[in-house]
């Protein structure tokens, strides 16, 4: 699938043309598995740009009273994102994007740089395929879709372990992962059918290609530390 999944992407560069392949899925999916990866096979013809970027800051979504389930649709700035795409598709000059920091639990702006010579641009989040609000115009700025999903059991395990790995107790990353966690999963679900192609990521998957993994932010704002042994990327 993933060999596929390559073969695909590759037929969506075209020099001197900008496309957009979004990935979806619900939160412990395979999101950002798949979009490194798919950065990585791509080299310079290619680069990610996360919808986590544009996370709300901490303070805003506690004034908003909405830090307990940050990661919902209404935690983003979904305009801002929008707006991102938008510049993207057109740009004659380099564009900047924001980027999220687990260990910070912030955004970072500014923190990748997609140059207007980069034909493919790779953007992964939960609610690409969202039709409500800012979210229903996401879908006509990409030029494809793919969602990309695990076996439930892997994703559950694998966001728990995230949340322990990022602060959280054990007891508090299974109530986050089956609480705030499930719900947006099961509406990302129900977005599935309007994807173009789905991907299914399985465990052996997952673990040959997440220990070479460094998101956009850590390459910022920790450039030395080794990832090997970090938790589940923002997948």
């Amino acid at each position: 699938m993933l060999a596929e999944a390559v073969r695909r992407a590759r037929g969506l560069v075209a020099p001197g043309t900008r496309r957009l392949l979004g990935i979806v899925g619900p939160p412990g999916g395979g999101k950002s598995t798949l979009a490194h990866f798919l950065t990585e096979q791509l080299g310079t013809s290619a680069c990610y740009v996360p919808m986590d970027g544009f996370h709300l800051a901490n303070v805003e979504l506690e004034r908003l009273a909405r830090r307990d389930r940050k990661g919902a649709p209404d935690t983003f700035d979904a305009a801002g994102y929008v707006a991102l795409l938008r510049r993207l598709r057109d740009a004659e000059e380099t564009v900047y994007a924001p980027a999220f920091d687990r260990e910070l639990d912030e955004s970072i702006a500014g923190a990748v740089a997609v140059p207007p010579t980069v034909p493919l641009v790779i953007t992964e989040g939960n609610y690409l395929l969202l039709q409500e609000g800012p979210w229903a115009d996401v879908r006509r700025l990409l030029d494809e879709i793919w969602y990309v999903e695990t076996d439930e059991q892997t994703r559950v395990e694998r966001l728990i372990q995230r949340h322990v790995t990022f602060g959280k107790t054990p007891a508090a990353a299974h109530a986050w992962a089956h609480g705030s966690d499930q719900r947006n999963a099961e509406l990302v679900a129900r977005s599935r059918h309007g994807a173009d192609l789905v991907v299914h990521l399985s465990p052996r998957d997952r673990e040959a290609h997440v220990a070479s993994e460094r998101t956009p932010a850590d390459q910022v704002a920790h450039p030395h530390r080794n990832t090997a042994n970090r938790g589940a990327p923002d997948a």
